[in-house]
């Protein structure tokens, strides 16, 4: 009615679900107050609400102005430039109920009004609602809380998208703190793939921590990834026989299953038989063994020439005791051989096995004995320990106790703490890990430990550096999966990242719930805004104003669009992201603390420990 406060105008263009609303000559400009609230007229990113019958139209400003004026009205509207263009978003029934998408259109001269504060609460206000949680408050209302129905943020993925500085990662600790609240879901199961070490303080007291060199004295549990877990593919990428020939490879794959098979003799598997087992199921071998046979194999020098070759014509040296020189499996000492000679009674020659690996064979060596990846190639329990005596050594512990520690242990969240993880192999490390668990419970989903009944949430963390667009790396694979398959098996994917324009647009484009913050870069923001499949142009155009700890969240999980202000954790509570301060007024730190005495050596033990918060030393802790 026109007559009512909250009356705008009239819809006089319709374009799908595009219309353009000439405000009322009458309607005042700027800012009025209705029941005690105060209210903007024609903010962009505000609602506008149409009534049909017993149904209201609900819809989002998305320009206001001259650029809102209709083609075929630009020379003839009679209201110069009081024009509101509006993205229809969804309808509410009158009893109360909102549903998202159109079911009818408004026609030409119906009425459009301001909505207020009553309406965003039967639109947003269901607090109590057991699939809702509270992420903040409308940036437009801030008593109304902003929530999230977690039912569609998990099983249809999310993405939290922002330039540095934006309050991202205050954002993910906030969701995360929401979404495993003991009381409201004591099932919750949550697995972050924290890249930079950040979570550590803000989740510790509902996340176990598993880190590569891990500092027990603050709770953090090793970090093991068994190479013998891998996939043969992913083996192949963490260790110098990647880009091997095809002939190479089939007769490292005849080793491997071999040496699985052998396994599989010595202590059976349940769910696998020696008829079924592939090269890829995950059965333990020794990698220390592979090594050492095919060091053996390729490397050795012979008595005997060609085809009479053997293990006996072997010309291994004699130690002082007089015995084989026949080296440490698990201390990565080779044979000692009697080098090759050309002419004499005595002669020794080169092993002639066909295999062209000689080099991969001594970068093998040296990985091996590379400490930064004893958390793959010494995987602690599960790791078999060969001996010249007992080459079938078996491992302690079976895989499922591995899976069972990540995401079946007493707190809801389990972060892995990858900042130690060697940057080589980082991408190819984090696909593994989402591979491992996704086929755990792809596998398990009819079981109670299966995503179906217990769905996982996995949260990655400056996901541009390992879900690059182009990229075809183990990462960017599993993710994929995730994104594609995942829903149906109970598994979400939360990808969070600065730079959305970086992100595989095929991961980025299955993300049903986009948490939008700050972002200045005109490539990031295009990204953003072709992966929401409502027309916000409009309102995606503030990403560039949005205040730190401000989202605009639009998608599955919200009902409408919505700015919201992000609740922040307290500041004991928040990731380690925060910006260092230059000028610090209470001289804590900053360029305008007096320079104090510095000990590098402090330095020095910090960068080669790869630990910056070693108890030991207390200017490591935060």
């Amino acid at each position: 009615m026109p007559n009512s406060p909250t009356y705008l105008g009239t819809v006089q263009d319709v374009q799908g679900a595009t219309i353009s609303i000439a405000l009322d000559k009458d309607t005042v400009s700027g800012l009025v107050f209705i029941d005690g609230h105060g209210y903007r007229i024609g903010q962009i990113g505000s609602f506008v609400r149409i009534p049909i019958g017993f149904t209201d139209l609900f819809g989002i400003v998305s320009q206001v102005g001259a650029g809102a004026v209709p083609e075929a009205l630009v020379k003839v509207e009679p209201y110069g430039y009081r024009w509101l263009k509006v993205q229809l978003i969804g309808e509410g029934q009158r009893s109360g109920e909102f549903k998202r998408g159109i079911s009818q259109y408004p026609t030409i001269g119906d009425e459009a009004h301001l909505v207020t504060e009553q309406d965003l609460t039967r639109i947003y206000g269901r607090p109590d609602a057991p699939n809702f949680v509270r992420v903040g408050s409308l940036a437009s209302a801030e008593s109304i809380p902003a929530l999230v129905d977690i039912d569609r943020l998990i099983t249809r993925h999310s993405a939290v998208v922002g330039t540095t500085g934006a309050g991202k990662s205050t954002t993910v600790a906030s969701l995360l703190a929401s979404l495993s609240d003991p009381v409201r879901y004591p099932s919750a199961r949550i697995i972050v793939f924290d890249i930079h070490g950040e979570y550590h303080t803000a989740l510790n007291d509902r996340a176990t921590i598993f880190r590569v060199n891990a500092d027990e004295t603050r709770g953090e549990q090793p970090l093991f990834i068994p190479y013998w877990a891998l996939s043969l593919d992913e083996l192949l990428r963490v260790t110098p026989f990647r880009g091997l020939n095809d002939a190479d490879r089939a007769a490292l794959v005849e080793k491997i299953k071999q040496l699985k098979l052998a396994s599989l003799q010595t202590q059976a598997r349940n769910g696998v038989t020696v008829d079924t087992m592939t090269v890829d199921t995950p059965i333990p071998f020794s990698i220390h063994r592979l090594w050492y046979e095919l060091h053996r194999y390729v490397c050795s020098t012979h008595t005997a020439q060609g085809a009479n070759q053997s293990d006996a014509t072997e010309a291994i040296e004699l130690g002082p005791n007089g015995q084989p020189m026949l080296g440490d499996i698990m201390g990565v000492n080779p044979p000692r051989y009697r080098p090759i000679t050309s002419g004499g009674t005595n002669r020794v020659y080169l092993s002639g096995a066909p295999l062209n690996i000689r080099r991969q064979i001594m970068a093998t060596e040296l990985l091996l004995r590379d400490t930064r990846y004893d958390f793959m190639f010494h995987p602690g329990p599960w790791c078999p320990n060969p001996t010249l005596q007992n080459l079938d050594a078996q491992p302690v512990q079976d895989i499922d106790s591995l899976i069972r520690s990540w995401v079946g242990g007493d707190k809801p969240i389990t972060i892995l703490d990858l900042s130690g993880v060697p940057v080589s192999i980082l991408m190819d490390l984090v696909g593994v890990l989402i591979r491992l668990l996704f086929d755990a419970l792809f596998w398990a989903r009819y079981l109670p430990e299966g995503g179906r009944t217990r769905p996982l949430l996995f949260v990655m963390e400056e996901a541009h550096a390992y879900l690059n667009a182009g990229n075809e790396g183990a990462a960017s694979m599993a993710a994929r999966r995730i994104v594609k398959e995942g829903r149906k098996y109970g598994m979400g994917a939360m990808i969070v990242s600065q730079r959305p324009s970086e992100i595989d647009p095929t991961i980025l484009s299955q993300c049903g719930t986009m948490f939008a913050m700050r972002l200045a870069n005109a490539t990031d923001r295009a990204h953003v805004t072709g992966t929401v499949s409502d027309n916000l142009e409009g309102l995606f155009n503030m990403l560039p104003t949005l205040r730190t700890g401000e989202a605009i969240i639009v998608g599955e999980a919200v009902h409408l669009p919505l700015r919201a202000l992000i609740d922040a954790p307290p500041k004991n509570r928040r990731p380690d992201s925060h910006d260092p301060k230059i000028y610090d007024p209470a001289a804590n730190g900053g360029w305008n603390r007096q320079k104090q005495a510095e000990d590098y050596a402090r330095v020095l033990e910090k960068w080669r420990s790869e630990n910056p918060r070693s108890a030991n030393n207390p200017g490591g802790n935060p």
